[in-house]
């Protein structure tokens, strides 16, 4: 695997190009974890629920349906320290904390929605293609 750091001259390589290699694909990439962190069930969802607002924990478990609070709390942790989400605590009792998406985290979220607009759009496609292989499955 080679890492290119930015103090280098050397120009990074595009993404595409880094597939070619195998250097992506490699497991030892750090990428893959933030890949993870990202690309997860929850983070997804995170990511897109905090695009337009700044949310309560409580408001944002509400939003993002089904997620439980240990898993809302550990994405939210790390996305935090991917710094992805900022997390922004007030002196108050009870506690009030605050979630909003931090530059970096609204880059990824537009990458991320494209995915989710693709999916939307095209989820009867998909759908269609699950129930033609479950029919061929039980013929």
């Amino acid at each position: 695997m080679k890492i290119i750091s930015s103090d280098k001259t050397a120009e990074r390589l595009p993404l595409t190009e880094q597939i070619r290699r195998g250097e992506v694909l490699d497991p030892n990439c750090p990428s893959r974890e933030i890949l993870r962190h990202i690309t997860s069930r929850w983070g997804l969802l995170i990511l897109l629920a905090l695009s337009d607002e700044t949310l309560r924990f409580s408001e944002l478990r509400r939003k993002v349906g089904g997620v439980s609070e240990k898993m809302l709390a550990q994405t939210l942790q790390s996305l935090e320290e991917d710094g992805f989400v900022d997390r922004r605590s007030f002196p108050v009792v009870p506690p009030h904390v605050e979630y909003s998406l931090t530059p970096l985290g609204i880059e990824v979220k537009d990458q991320v929605s494209g995915l989710a607009n693709w999916l939307e759009s095209n989820l009867h496609r998909v759908m269609k293609q699950r129930s033609l292989r479950v029919v061929g499955e039980n013929e």
